[in-house]
């Protein structure tokens, strides 16, 4: 469950009676959306139907199972999100803004590149600066995703930026290998991989071009600053420097 103080609420008004539910903004969205794919009880405050969750009033019986068919809150709480309205304070949604600036920006600097200085990653505070002057504000009532495709829109003509993956091809040696194959093949999309004669390995590892220092300092991490990579153009190549 999530704090009372995380909650937005929902309300329904249906045959002269009042519904209310406490749960997570963002979850309620999905949910009214159909896109909830988690745990319910992960996402409320209470497991509770409300006439009035301010002062803690709940419906008589009798009206959950004429409006519902059922007095489970469980089953009730989605019903109330979306059959009816989520109410979100001018604080609340404000939080919620700043959340998915914040969520916004990392999506982009993980993802985006410089074309106009060697496909170098821009640092999240020159994408933070860039939207403000490019005058973009995020809808907290909607999806993070989405909206990357209009911030990168907006971000265009304030700087030159694009997305994009990279494929490394990155050698540990054979004292470095053991441990550290496995963090680095979870990085990003693991292409091949070959252990040498001599103890060593070898992989090539695809991932957006943003988290490029991200990687490096991986493989200097699990290596001691001893592994060696190599940006390549063919994912079938497997040299390194």
């Amino acid at each position: 469950m999530i704090s009372l103080d995380e909650a937005v609420t929902a309300r329904l008004e249906s045959h002269g009676e009042r519904f209310e539910v406490l749960v997570d903004p963002d979850a309620a969205l999905a949910i009214s959306r159909g896109e909830f794919e988690d745990d319910l009880e992960d996402v409320i405050a209470a497991e509770d139907v409300f006439e009035d969750a301010a002062s803690g009033d709940r419906p008589p019986e009798n009206a959950l199972e004429e409006v519902f068919d059922t007095t489970d809150p469980l089953e009730i709480i989605p019903a109330v999100i979306e059959r009816g309205e989520i109410q979100i304070t001018a604080d609340q949604r404000r939080e919620m803004q700043e959340r998915k600036r914040k969520r916004l920006i990392n999506i982009i600097a993980r993802n985006a590149i410089n074309p106009q200085q060697n496909d170098t990653p821009h640092p999240p505070e020159r994408i933070e600066r860039a939207l403000e002057e490019a005058g973009f504000t995020i809808d907290p009532m909607e999806p993070v995703e989405p909206q990357v495709d209009e911030a990168l829109d907006a971000l265009r003509p304030v700087i030159p930026i694009r997305f994009e993956e990279m494929t490394v091809a990155v050698q540990l040696p054979a004292d470095y290998a053991g441990s550290g194959q496995a963090k680095v093949r979870e990085f990003g999309e693991l292409e091949r991989e070959e252990w040498q004669s001599d103890g060593s390995w070898v992989g090539v590892v695809t991932f957006p071009a943003g988290m490029q220092d991200d990687f490096y300092d991986l493989a200097n991490e699990v290596s001691s600053g001893e592994a060696e990579t190599r940006v390549i153009k063919e994912k079938d190549e497997l040299d390194t420097r």
